[in-house]
């Protein structure tokens, strides 16, 4: 198999450190790669103690992407167990379907003792879940032991180590913490998203509001400003209008087309803001009239000059 992938990807190294990590089975799990592929697994748990699921070994698989550990992997389930489908990728904090809640620390040991964790749970209509009542579930825990994977070839009577009585090891106690955390993760996002499903913001006994509630009214205030800013662009008043500040979008619209060239449809002009225009055959009539008189002006000097010229030299002769 090492021959096969490109060791220096992030996803082999680390696969392939897990693999060796996993390799011995537990009391409560193992999981081990197909042989043919690296991004496939399959692995099988013991039902906690104390539970419906006390005496079940179940098995499923792992599927994960070739961005893990940035991305999360798909979990599907193998055995009749009541509590998740089969053959479907299940729904989990952990799982493909909540990229958001995943941290690249945790690991497939990480999602074996997640899966354990959250077998006792309600399903409460997430994907993948089921909630067959109890008298089933038991039912189901002890058949399970006698499934076999065709895929794997793995038997479920052989697949983990015996429970032994003793006390437990301080990896039991450090997987039993981490199954809390993660169960305490996932009842907070699904109280945040039944709160704020409901009508209005809700507040947790410590007095929060709620996370989704409060998301919905960032994005509404978010998409108001965005509408506004185009609306203020447009509707900037004119500096040379001193007293467009007063006047409504309407009416600034109004003022930007009347400005606009001919062509265009024009809007009346308001009487605060309009300015007289002079008629254009008039200015034109006066700018006439001035050059003439200016040029008859002008000719009368050029014929005094004349006349003056001519005299001078009459009386120069006599």
């Amino acid at each position: 198999m090492e021959n096969k992938y490109n060791l220096k990807s992030p996803a082999v190294k680390r696969l392939m450190k897990e693999a060796a990590e996993l390799r011995d089975p537990t009391e409560h799990y193992h999981a081990q790669p197909l042989e043919d592929n690296l991004f496939e697994w399959h692995f099988s748990v013991r039902g906690p103690t104390d539970s419906d699921f006390d005496g079940g070994v179940y098995h499923g698989r792992i599927v994960l992407p070739p961005e893990y550990p940035m991305k999360p992997p798909s979990i599907i389930l193998l055995t009749p167990n009541g509590r998740f489908e089969v053959g479907k990728k299940i729904c989990l904090s952990i799982s493909g379907h909540h990229p958001e809640t995943w941290q690249p620390s945790w690991s497939i040991r990480t999602a074996l003792i997640a899966i354990i964790g959250f077998m006792p749970t309600k399903g409460e209509g997430a994907i993948g879940s089921l909630d067959y009542n109890p008298e089933e579930r038991r039912g189901l825990a002890k058949k399970s032991q006698d499934f076999c994977c065709e895929t794997c070839g793995c038997s479920l009577r052989s697949a983990l180590l015996g429970p032994s009585p003793t006390n437990p090891s301080p990896d039991d106690q450090e997987d039993q913490e981490l199954a809390q955390q993660i169960n305490f993760k996932a009842e907070a996002r699904q109280a945040s998203e039944s709160t704020g499903a409901e009508s209005g913001p809700s507040t947790d006994p410590r007095g929060e509001t709620s996370t989704l509630w409060g998301q919905e009214e960032e994005e509404a205030h978010a998409e108001q400003q965005a509408e506004a800013a185009p609306a203020a662009s447009e509707d900037e008043p004119c500096p040379t209008a001193p007293s467009s500040r007063s006047l409504s979008p309407r009416q600034r619209r109004a003022q930007q087309h009347q400005r606009e060239p001919p062509s265009r449809p024009t809007f009346p002009a308001f009487p605060h803001t309009a300015s007289p225009h002079p008629p254009q055959d008039a200015s034109h009539t006066g700018s006439v009239v001035l050059i003439m008189v200016l040029a008859l002006l002008l000719a009368a000097l050029i014929f005094r000059r004349i006349y003056l010229t001519n005299e001078y030299k009459f009386d120069y002769e006599l």
